[in-house]
């Protein structure tokens, strides 16, 4: 099966291919034979109820810093040009990311859209994470100043990220005696009205947050991110190191429980974030840690999702 695949990317001769999923991906799908166009969010286009976007054919190789032969821009229709579109560019998860997935559903599935933009629009990590209860470590989502005070008060050490943050970006640990958290919750008010996450803290995290990559619902593998010390953000944009990990029963257990809600929901690549025992994010936008397990453990996240989109698509044409 050769398929057509447009990917929706910050722009491509940017990336750093050492570490980047989404190069990854698209190599896996290059060594299939499958055909690769690129473009930005900003080049879609909404026209007589079809979605264009202005879109570039693309030849990689893994050579840094001459990892792309990009042609000219074309218009492409990708509700009739394409067979597949990967949504992958970065957050933040704003307007203009919401604007993407409300175009893009209006393609999928005839084109299959990977993930599901309507599952992307509708289960932010934070959010999504709280509807499996029990895997949660004690967790409070409010822009109520005496609700985050209250919380603070009860559970002692806590973790205060911005709702809708990425790549470990505004995360702050407070402890039990911090006196910041008003001036804190004052910063955010004036930067935007989302709502704050507090979560306890769980001192486990010094050991790392594991990052486990699950395809259709389906375990790939996983790796673990170690902060550096005395620091409690492991993502690796903000200086976490990656090392190679192994599941334990717990974090099968979490797989498990929710690992059927994503495949009915068509979110087909998806990293979860797990701390000790603790279920603390779902990544749906465009997760990462598939080069790192590429090189730890051999396993090609890029393999199993290919595999899972000519599944999907075999079973709806049959």
């Amino acid at each position: 099966m050769t398929l057509r695949v447009a990917v929706q990317m910050d722009p491509i001769e940017t990336i750093n291919i050492a570490g980047d999923t989404t190069f990854l991906l698209m190599m896996a799908a290059q060594a299939r034979g499958h055909e690769l166009w690129v473009y930005e969010p900003q080049h879609l286009s909404l026209e007589d109820g079809e979605i264009f976007a202005r879109a570039r054919k693309v030849t990689l190789r893994p050579v840094k810093g001459d990892h792309v032969t990009a042609d000219a821009y074309q218009k492409l229709n990708l509700g009739s040009d394409v067979d597949v579109v990967l949504m992958r560019q970065d957050p933040p998860f704003d307007v203009a990311y919401i604007t993407a997935t409300y175009l893009l559903e209006m393609i999928h599935p005839k084109t299959l859209v990977v993930n599901d933009p309507r599952s992307v629009r509708d289960c932010p990590e934070k959010l999504f994470a709280q509807h499996f209860q029990g895997l949660q470590p004690p967790t409070l989502i409010s822009a109520d100043p005496e609700a985050l005070r209250d919380f603070q008060q009860r559970h002692g050490d806590v973790i205060l990220k911005p709702l809708h943050g990425a790549a470990g970006g505004g995360i702050i640990k407070l402890k039990a005696d911090d006196r910041n958290l008003d001036a804190l919750i004052e910063l955010h008010a004036a930067i935007g009205r989302e709502p704050l996450v507090l979560q306890k803290f769980i001192p486990a995290v010094s050991a790392g947050d594991k990052r486990i990559i699950l395809v259709d619902g389906e375990v790939v593998g996983a790796i673990n991110r170690v902060p550096q010390k005395d620091a409690v953000r492991s993502n690796l944009r903000v200086g976490g190191t990656a090392a190679p990990t192994t599941l334990t029963p717990r974090d099968l257990e979490i797989c498990a429980a929710v690992g059927p809600a994503l495949r009915e929901r068509g979110l087909i690549f998806v990293g979860l974030d797990v701390i000790g025992d603790y279920l603390t994010e779902i990544n749906v936008t465009s997760p990462t840690g598939a080069v790192q397990l590429k090189a730890f453990d051999g396993i090609d996240a890029g393999d199993a999702l290919w595999n899972a989109v000519e599944r999907k698509l075999s079973t709806a044409k049959a």
